[in-house]
Order: C-alpha cells, then sequence, then structure tokens
C-alpha cells in the first residue's frame, strides 16, 4: 500500500499558505494563480487552519458578505483533519470520506510536509490498480 509520503514524493511538498489576517479575497486569488482549491493558514511557522472554496463558498457568499472585507481566519477551518506521512492513500482516503473533507495537511513533528486532495488520493489510486492489474495479466499469461 502506498504510503501519503510516497504520494508527495511524487506530487510535490509545495505548501500555499496565507495568515490569519490576510483578506479571503487575497486566498481565493492565490488559489486561482496556483488553480488549488485550498491554503493553509500559518501564523509564524504554526499551521492555525485550512481555507478551502468550499469555506469561501458556505461562509461568505451564502452570508451575504465580501472577501475583500474578511480575514482569512473567519471563515478558515480552525482544525482541519490532517494525516501523517506514514499513513496509507487508503487510510486517507476512509478519512476523507468519513469527515466529507476534500483536502488533508500531512503533519509531522507539529509541521506542515504537504497537502493532499482528493484528487491526488483517486489519481494515486487507480495508477495502483492499474499497476496490480498489469502484473495480474502477466501473471496470468504466462
Amino acid at each position: 500500500m502506498k504510503k501519503t509520503r510516497e504520494l508527495l514524493d511524487d506530487k510535490g511538498t509545495t505548501v500555499w499558505s496565507v495568515s490569519p489576517t490576510d483578506s479571503v479575497y487575497n486566498a481565493l486569488s492565490l488559489m486561482a494563480e496556483k488553480n488549488i482549491g485550498a491554503v493553509i493558514v500559518m501564523k509564524q511557522e504554526r499551521m492555525v487552519g485550512i481555507l478551502s472554496e468550499r469555506d469561501f463558498a458556505r461562509k461568505t457568499v451564502l452570508q451575504d458578505r465580501t472577501a475583500k472585507n474578511m480575514q482569512a481566519s473567519e471563515i478558515m477551518t480552525s482544525r482541519p483533519v490532517c494525516v501523517r506521512p506514514d499513513q496509507t492513500i487508503e487510510e486517507c482516503m476512509a478519512l476523507m470520506t468519513e469527515k466529507r473533507v476534500r483536502h488533508l495537511p500531512v503533519v509531522e513533528e507539529d509541521r506542515v510536509v504537504g497537502l493532499v486532495s482528493i484528487g491526488d488520493v483517486v489519481k494515486a489510486t487507480i495508477s495502483q490498480q492499474k499497476f496490480i492489474i498489469k502484473q495480474l495479466e502477466q501473471y496470468i499469461s504466462g
């Protein structure tokens, strides 16, 4: 079973972040520029939350508020579900399903070392299944 660490080795460990006092507009601009669905909210070197497009839709638009006048800390998820680098992709998928989240910060020794999305997990799972199928086909065909 592939570990989260291996997924990060393939995808990269770049973590895009904003500070709690940054505007929601700036966070959304960063997400649009980097083509990502979430950013980590960092205070100095410590993660204090995660801000996703879902947070924006549910906590800004639906409450008739504006992104330019709000700070990231006002709508971020302050206790994000996290995983360790040694956890399997299957464990990540189970957590995402159970907790109904699309992004998991990867934390090692209280430090964010990466971020995995549901897309990353699905891609890794499909790749793993393709490999297994190919191995079985080779075994069967001799």
